[in-house]
């Protein structure tokens, strides 16, 4: 049974591409060092991909999706996004 949630933290995650798998999400989210702890946090129950609960670490979670996750400090909200091109970083261009 995971304890009462305190307060929710929403953080928007830029990604490159379209999806990204959701074991490798919570890596790079700093949520979990390793695939095994993202295994076993998947596993307890404690993550929602847009709001319904999840147990595929390897689930493909794509832009626009909201990935919540129950952590002992409180809930993390996921909102992932396309990485934004920073003006003028265009191939070719010169700054």
């Amino acid at each position: 049974m995971i304890p009462p949630v305190a307060h929710t933290v929403e953080v928007e995650i830029e990604i490159s591409g379209d999806m990204i798998r959701l074991g490798q999400l919570l890596k790079f989210a700093d949520l979990v060092t390793d695939g095994g702890q993202a295994k076993a946090l998947i596993a307890s129950g404690a993550v929602t991909v847009d709001g319904e609960p999840e147990t595929r670490r390897g689930r493909q979670v794509c832009v626009g999706s909201r990935v919540g996750v129950d952590l002992p400090l409180g809930r993390q909200e996921l909102c992932l996004v396309s990485r934004r091109l920073v003006s003028g970083s265009a191939a070719g261009e010169t700054l």
